[in-house]
C-alpha cells in the first residue's frame, strides 16, 4: 500500500492547522499564503500537488520567520515554491482530464469496433441468404429443364417463336433509331430529309432535280441544307459512309456536281474520308446520296 499521499496530505493539513500568524511586517509572506489559500479554496485544483504545496507553505513559513538579512534569498525560494505549486496543481488537473478523455475515446472505439462487427455478420448472413437463393433457383431451373426434355419439340418451336419475335423487336428498334435519327439531324440543320428507299447499299436519298441549275454544278441553298441534314442523319444513325451517285449529260459536269455535294456534306460534319463520289454521263439529271448501314 502506498502511504505517501496520505502521509503528504496529513503533514499538509498539520502544516494549515499550526502555521502561525504572519508577521504584519512581511507583506510578501500574506501575499503568498493568500496565493495558497486561493489554491486550496479552489475545488478544480485543491486535490492537486499536495506534496508541492507542503514545500510552498513551508517555504512561506520560513519567509515569514527569516531575519531581514535574509528574507531576499528565503523570498525567492517561497515565490518558486508557489508557482511550482500552483504549475503542479493545473498540470495535474489537466493530465487528469486528459486521462478522461483518452478513456472516453478508447470507450467510443470499442462502440464503433462494435457496430462495424455487428454490420459485418448482417452483410454474411445477407450473402449467404442470396446464395441459397441462388442454389435454389438453380436447383429449379435444372429440375424444370429435365421435365421440359420430354418435349423438346415444342420447345424448338417456341425458341422459333421467339426468335421471330426478337427478329421482330429488333427491326422495329431499326426504324425507332432511324426515325429518331431523322428527327435529330432535322432539328439541328432546320432542313428536310427527302424521301429514302432503302436497298442493299443502304438508305438512298435522291434529291430534286432543280438542286442544281441548268448546266450548273453548284448546290442551290435549299439543296446544300438538305445535304448537310442527310451528313447529321448519317452521324445520327452512326452510319460507316456516304456514296454520293450523280448521272447527269456530261461526265464532267456529273462529277463536279459530286464533288459539291461532297463539300456540302463536309461542311455539315461528315468526315471527308468517308464519302466516295462518282460522277458519270447518262440520261437525264440525277443526284443520290447513299447512307449505308452498318
Amino acid at each position: 500500500m502506498n502511504l505517501r499521499p496520505m502521509i503528504l496530505a496529513a503533514a499538509l493539513a498539520t502544516c494549515f492547522s499550526a502555521a502561525p500568524a504572519l508577521a504584519a511586517d512581511n507583506p510578501d509572506a500574506a501575499r503568498l499564503s493568500q496565493r495558497l489559500t486561493a489554491l486550496d479554496a479552489d475545488s478544480t485544483l485543491n486535490t492537486f500537488a499536495a506534496y508541492e504545496r507542503l514545500q510552498a507553505r513551508q517555504a512561506v513559513t520560513t519567509l515569514d520567520q527569516a531575519a531581514k538579512r535574509d528574507r531576499p534569498g528565503a523570498l525567492y525560494v517561497a515565490e518558486r515554491r508557489v508557482a511550482i505549486a500552483e504549475s503542479a496543481a493545473r498540470t495535474q488537473a489537466m493530465q487528469r482530464q486528459v486521462d478522461q478523455l483518452d478513456r472516453e475515446r478508447a470507450e467510443l472505439l470499442v462502440e464503433a469496433s462494435q457496430r462495424d462487427a455487428a454490420r459485418t455478420r448482417a452483410e454474411n448472413e445477407r450473402l449467404r441468404l442470396q446464395a441459397q437463393m441462388q442454389a435454389e433457383e438453380a436447383e429449379r431451373l435444372r429440375v424444370q429443364s429435365e421435365a421440359d426434355a420430354a418435349s423438346l419439340q415444342d420447345v424448338e418451336t417456341a425458341l422459333k417463336g421467339v426468335a421471330g419475335a426478337q427478329a421482330a423487336r429488333l427491326n422495329a428498334a431499326r426504324d425507332r433509331q432511324a426515325k429518331l435519327a431523322r428527327e435529330e439531324a432535322e432539328l439541328v440543320t432546320g432542313g428536310k430529309l427527302p424521301t429514302a428507299k432503302r436497298d442493299s447499299r443502304g438508305e438512298v436519298f435522291a434529291l430534286d432535280k432543280a438542286s442544281f441549275g441548268a448546266g450548273k454544278a453548284s448546290l442551290g441553298s435549299g439543296a446544300e441544307t438538305t445535304v448537310k441534314t442527310v451528313a447529321a442523319y448519317a452521324q445520327a444513325s452512326s452510319s460507316p459512309g456516304v456514296r454520293v451517285d450523280v448521272t447527269a449529260a456530261d461526265a464532267k459536269l456529273a462529277q463536279r456536281r459530286a464533288e459539291a455535294v461532297r463539300d456540302a456534306l463536309v461542311a455539315g460534319g461528315w468526315p471527308q474520308g468517308q464519302v466516295q463520289v462518282t460522277g458519270k454521263a447518262g440520261k437525264g439529271d440525277r443526284t443520290e446520296l447513299v447512307v449505308q448501314s452498318k
